[in-house]
This record gives C-alpha cells, sequence and structure tokens, in this order.
C-alpha cells in the first residue's frame, strides 16, 4: 500500500498499519526515509511561520531564520528521534521485556511521519493567523494524534512480540 494511503489509514487504525509495515518486512533504508521524509515536510512546514516572522522583526532575515530550521530540523532532529527511539525501546525493555529496536524506531518514524499532514495545517496557520492561542491549541491536537499513533504503534508492536514467543 502506498504511503499516502497509510497515513490516511493510520488516523482510524494504527494498530493495522504498523502490522502491516511489520508484516512486509520493512527494514532499516525505509524506515530511516519514513524519518527523512517527516523531518523534511516538518521543515517545509515552517516556511510560513519562519516568513511572518522576519516580516514582523527584519533584524534576522529570513534566510537566517531557515538556516537555523534547516539545521535544527534536518540534522539534529534524526539524532534526536534516534535517541528517544532507544529510550522507549529500554523503558520497554524494563517494563515489558526485551523488544527489537527495528519496530520501536519504525513506530517511532512512522508516528511522526504520519503527523506531518496535521504539521503542515499548523504552519500554514501559523503564517497567516501567527502565535494565537488557537494555533496552540491546534499544536496540542496534533501533539495527541501523535501520541495516539505512537502508542497504538508500540501497543501493536508488544502485541506481537507476545505472539511470536
Amino acid at each position: 500500500m502506498s504511503v499516502v494511503r497509510n497515513i490516511i489509514r493510520s488516523y482510524r487504525a494504527p494498530r493495522a498499519v504498523i502490522s502491516d509495515l511489520v508484516a512486509r518486512g520493512t527494514g532499516e533504508p525505509q524506515i530511516l526515509f519514513y524519518g527523512v521524509l517527516a523531518c523534511g515536510l516538518i521543515f517545509v512546514a515552517q516556511w510560513p511561520g519562519l516568513s511572518r516572522a522576519a516580516t514582523l522583526d527584519p533584524s534576522i532575515t529570513f534566510e537566517q531564520r531557515m538556516g537555523g530550521a534547516l539545521f535544527g530540523i534536518m540534522f539534529m532532529l534524526p539524532l534526536l528521534l534516534y535517541g528517544l527511539a532507544g529510550l522507549i525501546q529500554l523503558g520497554l525493555r524494563l517494563a515489558k521485556g526485551p523488544v527489537a529496536g527495528l519496530h520501536v524506531r519504525l513506530v517511532l518514524f512512522w508516528s511522526l511521519l504520519a503527523v506531518t499532514p496535521l504539521m503542515l495545517v499548523q504552519g500554514g496557520l501559523t503564517g497567516f493567523v501567527g502565535a494565537s492561542p488557537g494555533v496552540s491549541a491546534f499544536g496540542f491536537v496534533v501533539l495527541a494524534v501523535f501520541l495516539y499513533i505512537l502508542g497504538a504503534g508500540l501497543r501493536e508492536v508488544l502485541h506481537l512480540r507476545a505472539r511470536e514467543a
């Protein structure tokens, strides 16, 4: 199934999507692709807000803001995601028993990729409306959806591990 269809399906049935990705034998190259694609889309989602901020405060140019966002999102975020995946794997290992790191990374990176359409909407809102309570509330919705997909995916990975044992 295509990435776009799986993203749409992740909002309804995240466990089924993760189960399908694991059953398909998704490997590290595909997982890395999901992570890099998610970071790229998050970077694009920042553009409207950065443009608005540069217009309102020209002391820092748009190009400077873009450079900072590029470094933070495209270079630092993937490293942080790998670290977070390691911490999640450690937490699961302590609480529930050993889980494959590959599956934890798959769930984390896929969850992030699945919420990027919402992040793009939030970026557009930030560009048009600016920092407002409504945009912040939408950010909490994005976070809640991310945690929902992440939690469901981790439960599925634990369920698959229990089935294999």
